[in-house]
């Protein structure tokens, strides 16, 4: 149903993402600094999509990540085969004092006016230390594969996570599957390993390969260099004609690029947010309705929507219909604690066509 050209015949996964897992300790609404007790997430932006299309959508799907054979590795075992995603897994052995380590995540929720904060650990991170030729992508996609995944965030972990996202994109445009990449730009992950001309230098190594983008504009300007108004000064957050006006660019610079797709969200308060998403496909734009939403925890909302969005996609929906998909299962994961799915795809599905939060009888 779109300019994507997604494999139909038999495949072994449907989805395949490649990134680094980590856990999230949450306080839920006490800040870090008065807590006594905390909840722990299995998380990660790659694996987080891999997870949703699996748990929700009942895709077939993997992750390739770092694991470390230690307590929390074991945790994280747990949690993946929890979400019926299935790990191809390079093997790092802890030490038993300094690592390698399963990066920490330390992530409450706010409240109200309180902003969430979030910060991190991941000193001496196994996920940083993956490198090419870690994989066997020549076993890995010879099952078939429809998709393969990662992220802006995985690219800027080390010198080395970048080259690798280009090995399998490689391996995985050799064997029919669409590639896609979610942006997700952080400045301060770049500034370890060169800085933003670094950051844009990498980002576009890896972009020549992708089919589909995920990011929003300021993924675009900090990401790939492309101009576009200053991201403060837009009439609103909610605007889409600030995010289709630089598409254009982003296309003449990437020939390669069928679909370039975001969320849109008007942050009201911790707990209250406008809420849209908006699709560019083969030339064609199109835009979400938008919804106020009453948000749990907000983290993992963009990875819902791309398991949405991506879902309709490889089920052969209309753009319109896979867009909404995007931006409801998105908006339905800010309803829950945590950074992965607990919908069902009925919620889901039933959203999307306008469905209501009254009782279900």
């Amino acid at each position: 149903m779109s300019g994507l050209s997604i494999r139909h015949d038999a495949c072994d996964l449907d989805f395949l993402s490649l990134g680094a897992l980590v856990h999230r300790l949450d306080p839920g609404v006490i800040p870090f600094r008065k807590a006594k007790s905390l909840d722990i997430h299995v998380s990660g932006g790659e694996y987080n999509v891999a997870a949703n299309l699996s748990d929700c959508f009942g895709l077939k799907t993997g992750v390739a990540t770092a694991m470390v054979d230690y307590g929390i590795g074991e945790l994280v075992q747990a949690r993946v085969r929890e979400m019926g995603v299935k790990p191809f897994y390079k093997w790092f052995k802890h030490d038993g004092v300094r690592g390698p380590n399963i990066a920490t995540v330390y992530s409450d929720r706010g409240q109200g006016v309180r902003a969430p904060v979030v910060f991190y650990n991941r000193a001496n991170e196994a996920g940083a230390m993956l490198k090419p030729g870690d994989f066997d992508w020549a076993s890995i996609f010879a099952k078939g594969v429809r998709w393969f995944h990662s992220g802006g965030i995985f690219s800027a972990l080390s010198e080395t996570t970048a080259p690798l996202i280009v090995e399998g994109m490689k391996a995985a445009k050799a064997a029919g599957a669409v590639n896609s990449f979610d942006l997700n730009y952080r400045a301060k992950l770049w500034a370890a390993i060169g800085g933003d001309e670094k950051g844009q230098q990498v980002i576009r190594t890896i972009v020549e390969q992708v089919d589909a983008l995920v990011g929003n504009e300021e993924d675009l300007q900090k990401g790939l260099g492309i101009k576009g108004p200053e991201v403060a000064s837009t009439k609103s957050k909610l605007d889409p004609d600030a995010f289709f006006s630089m598409i254009d660019q982003a296309v003449k610079k990437f020939p390669n690029i069928r679909m370039v797709a975001t969320t849109l969200r008007e942050v009201h308060s911790t707990n209250r947010h406008d809420w849209a998403a908006v699709l560019w496909l083969d030339g064609k734009t199109y835009v979400s309705p938008t919804m106020e939403l009453d948000v749990i925890d907000r983290i993992g909302g963009g990875d819902g929507f791309a398991a949405g969005l991506f879902y309709g996609l490889i089920a052969g929906k209309t753009p319109e219909e896979a867009l909404r998909l995007g931006w409801a299962h998105g908006a339905l994961l800010t309803t829950f604690p945590g950074d992965v799915t607990m919908a069902k795809l009925a919620e889901v599905e039933s959203l999307a066509k306008g469905g209501s939060a009254r009782v279900q009888r």
